[in-house]
């Protein structure tokens, strides 16, 4: 019994020793409690160091798989934690655009109820432009008829006044002894012999202009002789030209034809044109009604306006050299009135 023993424990021996050398892939559970006990102790100490390194091994990939559920769990976690923070974010973005959407819409209606009322606007101050080109296209017919009005006036003034001399410088009170035809007729027996003695000149009437003497007033007011005829007139004023100095008992007057004030405001205008004519030897002198005449290489020259005038000097190098200045000054002139009307 023994030897079978032993041959039984050899064949068993043999039977451990031809185990498959990979001691890792041995499975526990193929050993049997009574195999156990008849290893030999060298077999017994492998199968146990084999076991304790399987136990390792098991440990460790327990270990390991124990430190990867928590990392999943960590990294689902961040993820439920980000996934949250996007919900919050996503929910908080779609706050934003609907805000924004709304803000959009609200300026949206103030942009179009801005774009109506400017349009409104814009129709009414079309309508007050019209109304206020009308009202100037109006008052410019009105400003024109009043000047065509004016003119009308004037001329009517000037056929009235055609006849009539003005005399300057007479003092008030002066004609108390003979009247103011009287003192009339003493101006042409003292500058005029020859024409004192005309019978053909009558004196229709004489007044003093403006009719209320004025105390304030420094200079004597103008007296105004009305003759028969505008031919006695204009001899009386020719002679007046050539003898200059016109006295009344020795104090000196002026002799003048009688405008209206449209037309002594005219005449007036070309006083300092004629200045510088006159200087020049140019022989200048302003024709009725407004008239400017004045002699120019060897030509009488006649104008109605300043424009004429300034179209005229333009063709004249040495007119308009000598026009310069006064012109200038007469532009600057009217263009200040302009600005103040």
């Amino acid at each position: 019994m023994p030897n079978n023993k032993r041959k039984n424990q050899g064949n068993k021996n043999k039977e451990v020793t031809m185990t498959p050398s990979n001691e890792k892939d041995t499975p526990i559970q193929d050993y049997e409690d009574d195999d156990i006990e008849e290893m030999q102790e060298a077999d017994l100490k492998k199968f146990i160091r084999t076991l304790r390194s399987s136990q390792k091994q098991i440990l460790e990939l327990q270990k390991s798989l124990m430190d990867k559920i928590e990392n999943l769990s960590r990294e689902n976690e961040i993820l439920r934690r980000n996934q949250n923070e996007t919900k919050q974010l996503v929910q908080q973005e779609t706050g934003i655009v609907t805000e924004v959407k709304n803000s959009i819409d609200q300026m949206k209606n103030a942009i179009e109820s801005l774009t109506n009322k400017m349009g409104e606007a814009e129709e009414r101050i079309s309508d007050l432009e019209d109304r206020e080109q009308e009202r100037i296209q109006s008052d410019q017919r009105k400003e024109e008829e009043i000047r065509n009005l004016k003119h009308i006036v004037g001329n009517l003034q000037d056929t009235i006044k055609k006849p009539n001399i003005r005399v300057l410088g007479v003092p008030e009170g002066m004609e108390r002894e003979k009247g103011l035809e009287g003192l009339f007729s003493e101006i042409l027996a003292e500058n005029f012999p020859g024409l004192e003695k005309d019978r053909d000149i009558l004196v229709q009437e004489a007044h003093r202009t403006p009719n209320k003497h004025d105390q304030k007033r420094s200079s004597p007011r103008h007296v105004v002789i009305k003759l028969s005829t505008v031919k006695h007139k204009e001899k009386i004023l020719k002679c007046a030209r050539e003898k200059r100095q016109i006295t009344l008992r020795g104090s000196p007057i002026r002799l003048t034809a009688d405008f209206s004030s449209e037309t002594l405001q005219a005449r007036r205008e070309w006083r300092d044109i004629a200045q510088v004519l006159r200087e020049k030897n140019c022989q200048p002198r302003i024709l009725y009604p407004a008239k400017l005449s004045f002699v120019n290489e060897g030509e009488i020259k006649t104008f109605h306006s300043k424009q004429k005038l300034k179209e005229f000097v333009a063709t004249r190098p040495a007119l308009q050299k000598m026009l310069k200045d006064v012109l200038h000054t007469e532009t600057k002139k009217h263009g200040h009135q302009y600005e103040r009307r």
